[in-house]
């Protein structure tokens, strides 16, 4: 079954600084909801500034994901896809970032993906959950 989530936030910080944080895989666990960057299961990091193409494994609990760079459209748009993912298929996300009207960013996090039947009645609820305490973590923390 398909599934999908769309979240936003604010930040008073500029594009930069947030995509300082998106491209720098280290930073996901300090303000997302992974426990911890796993190097050794991942690909082509780039010490802090990972491009199209790295594949990035994050540890959460006992869970192991990990998901590849697809595009990069700096200060506007970062987008993955599931490279191993035990519970989702097809999984592709988007994060858009335009500038607020009042000033700050706005951060716009969009995914979707498959799961299996049965699953979905506790997935639907759990990403648009997860995702939107990413999308938050991400503005505070820039």
């Amino acid at each position: 079954m398909m599934g999908s989530y769309d979240v936003e936030s604010q930040s008073p910080a500029a594009p930069e600084r947030i995509w300082a944080l998106l491209v720098d895989a280290s930073s996901w666990p300090k303000w997302g909801t992974v426990d911890e960057l796993m190097p050794e299961k991942s690909a082509n990091l780039s010490d802090g500034h990972d491009g199209v193409g790295a594949v990035r494994a994050f540890r959460t609990g006992r869970v192991v994901t990990s998901e590849r760079i697809v595009e990069l459209q700096p200060c506007r748009l970062f987008a993955y896809v599931d490279a191993e993912n035990p519970y989702l298929r097809d999984y592709r996300a988007e994060i858009r970032l335009s500038p607020a009207a009042a000033g700050g960013t706005s951060i716009r996090w969009h995914g979707t993906y498959e799961v299996a039947f049965g699953v979905h009645l506790f997935m639907r609820p759990l990403m648009n959950r997860t995702m939107r305490r990413m999308v938050e973590g991400l503005a505070r923390a820039a």
